[in-house]
């Protein structure tokens, strides 16, 4: 420990050192006047010194005229589990700095190989609000940024207009002097912090406290946060929305004893570092949820998408018993584990979920989709679920439902990051499955509650009913890889039937296509994470064009027992393989540039496997839906397989030893 008196402060420097395990992640810490940190790579510094505090109610500013009491050291070494995500278990390794300071609040410090990370710990007994949360990210240089700017923003809109959203948005990539310094961005997002390392800047443990917004500040980020709503408003979509009319003067209700989030910066070297980052799911508390034998992950068998748009059947189609039973035998002959009733089943605009329309039968349906060894998730909009909850939750698992994906919500001020964690709760308690939508990250709510089973708070396929022709959602595949899905699990809904080759794509909301090759969809089952996972299209396309490729992504896995990030540059290109049992499945995906790629195979193991592959056909470039099936093929470790991708194409590879 170094003592540093400065010459005309009143509180002593104090100097802390943490390294991370290997030695070379670090950070430096100074606690007097104000509390800062810093990240070193490699021995060069990344991230320079940056102040962190929170300003209380009671007067107190913690991380300001920090006097330390006592500093604890310790060392973190376990294999935590982590089912239904990448990989069966994880590695939890770092080095641990308690900073315990006047005032009854510590700070700790985390360095991992991959990353450094902090959070405040309260000790106060007595009740108080955090009137704001000081969060810094100070460079030196002006690095280039790739961030997820709020959507519909309008810079003559109030500032708190900004809290309003459903975290859905394409990435804008600049130098952060020029990033608009009115506009919030969401987390996660990376900086090209220093030549050779880029750091992935986000938080875990989101629990019962407002999210994180950065903004553009000369050399740096700040930090910003929603303030606690006061006056609520139902209204939004179909009335299924609480609208945040004002807001008090805090950002947080503190009651008890409390950690805060963990703040943290992902470290990686390459990009693929960034991809294969564990550190949110790490971070959040560990599971609640003792029995988790119940908890299925899976496919769905998925209506909204493609609107009910069935072909061939002496039934009108849309939402009625007669569509969805042809969903669930669709769903049962090619062993899809569910299908999902999205919005339109209860009546509408009454934010009532006891209240079905004539024409769906429930009980009816569930039996039906029991005999065919399906489930069934019922889609239900924020404050229609949060209204009723458990009344809601006990009647629909009683009934046979497996889960609800709940919409809308568009917040993550206090009160809505709070809803999260109770609606887990009480899902688990009736053992149901939820998916978030209109949602942020997830921020480790899903080793919290395991049955947490997916998030959206991605710009994903549904994108393609309404985009612009000029949206590239091409370039934002190969991004998300190392960016919002560092951050955890995503509904992203892809397996589109129909293509476009670029500069072909055409909005259509009721026949989407997607931009990019049909490989390029098929690839995406193992490039992304969601261990629900969405067949987006109609029954009808998947029969009656998708031939082999129905088959290959109805049986896919959608949890793995080993995940490799083989080959990516972000905005590029990624290949991923992933391992379920003795089977495993490669997917790699290009941006609008045509590329080889060399994929290595060391990860197979001895002998022989036989492969299977769709690869972009010849004339890919010019017709999307073109591909290249072949089976009968076989492969040894070690060896390396030179493979092409047509401008937004991609491929998908199976190994059966």
């Amino acid at each position: 420990m170094l003592c540093l008196l400065g010459g005309m402060s009143m509180t002593a420097q104090k100097q802390f050192e943490l390294k991370s395990p290997d030695g070379k992640v670090a950070t430096s810490i100074q606690a007097g006047e104000t509390l800062t940190y810093d990240i070193q790579v490699d021995g060069q510094q990344v991230m320079a010194p940056s102040a962190i505090s929170m300003k209380l109610s009671t007067g107190k500013t913690w991380g300001e005229n920090a006097k330390v009491k006592k500093a604890r050291r310790s060392e973190i070494n376990a294999q935590i589990a982590s089912p239904f995500t990448r990989q069966t278990s994880m590695q939890d390794h770092c080095n641990v700095l308690t900073l315990d300071f006047s005032g009854n609040y510590s700070v700790e410090f985390r360095a991992y190989d991959d990353g450094i990370c902090y959070r405040f710990v309260s000790k106060e007994k007595k009740p108080f609000q955090v009137i704001s949360e000081g969060v810094e990210y100070q460079f030196t240089n002006d690095p280039t940024c790739v961030v997820p700017y709020v959507p519909h923003f309008n810079a003559n809109n109030a500032p708190e207009v900004q809290f309003k959203n459903s975290f859905e948005n394409y990435y804008e990539t600049a130098s952060l002097s020029k990033l608009d310094g009115k506009r919030y961005s969401f987390l996660p997002l990376v900086v090209n912090a220093a030549k050779g390392v880029k750091l992935c800047i986000t938080e875990s443990h989101l629990e019962n406290y407002p999210g994180l917004y950065l903004i553009a500040d000369g050399k740096r980020f700040r930090g910003i946060n929603a303030p606690y709503p006061n006056e609520v408003k139902q209204g939004g979509h179909n009335n299924l929305q609480m609208l945040v009319q004002t807001r008090f003067d805090y950002i947080a209700k503190v009651e008890a004893p409390r950690t805060f989030p963990w703040r943290i910066a992902m470290v990686g070297r390459q990009d693929i570092d960034l991809a294969q980052n564990n550190l949110s799911y790490i971070l959040g508390a560990p599971s609640r949820v003792e029995d988790i034998s119940w908890i299925r992950p899976g496919k769905v068998a998925w209506d909204w998408w493609n609107y009910w748009n069935i072909s061939g059947v002496d039934f009108k189609a849309g939402i009625n018993n007669e569509t969805y039973k042809y969903y669930i035998d669709f769903a049962s002959k090619k062993g899809i584990e569910y299908v999902i009733l999205d919005e339109g089943w209860a009546v509408n605009k009454k934010a009532d979920l006891m209240q079905v329309i004539p024409q769906i039968d429930l009980k009816e349906l569930v039996a039906y989709a029991k005999q065919k060894n399906v489930g069934l998730i019922l889609w239900a909009g924020y404050w229609a679920f949060d209204r009723d909850m458990e009344n809601v939750c006990r009647h629909y698992s009683e009934m046979g439902i497996k889960g609800f994906k709940v919409d809308f919500m568009d917040r993550d001020d206090q009160v809505m990051t709070e809803f999260y964690y109770r609606a887990a709760e009480m899902c688990a308690k009736y053992k149901m499955l939820i998916d978030f939508h209109g949602a942020f990250k997830p921020a480790g709510l899903n080793r919290t509650y395991p049955n947490a089973i997916n998030f959206e708070g991605v710009a994903g396929l549904e994108q393609m009913k309404w985009a612009d022709k000029d949206c590239d959602q091409v370039l934002y595949d190969t991004q998300i890889p190392f960016i919002r899905q560092a951050a955890g699990p995503m509904d992203y809904t892809q397996g589109a039937m129909l293509h476009a080759c670029k500069g072909r794509f055409v909005a259509n909301y009721y026949e989407p296509m997607s931009q990019g090759t049909r490989c390029h969809q098929l690839g995406l089952y193992m490039i992304l994470e969601s261990p629900l996972s969405m067949l987006c299209d109609n029954p009808s396309n998947y029969l009656n064009l998708g031939g082999p490729c129905t088959d290959f992504i109805a049986q896919v896995p959608t949890v793995w027992d080993e995940t490799r990030f083989l080959l990516g540059e972000m905005g590029e290109y990624v290949v991923t393989a992933r391992r379920k049992g003795n089977t495993w499945y490669v997917g790699g995906i290009t941006n609008w540039t045509s590329r080889d790629v060399t994929v290595p195979t060391d990860f197979l193991g001895e002998g022989n496997w036989k492969m299977e592959s769709f690869i972009d056909g010849v004339n890919a470039h010019r017709r999307a839906d073109d591909y290249a099936f072949k089976t009968g093929q076989t492969a040894k470790a070690g060896t390396s397989m030179k493979i092409h991708m047509a401008p937004g194409g991609g491929f998908a590879l199976k190994f059966t030893k």
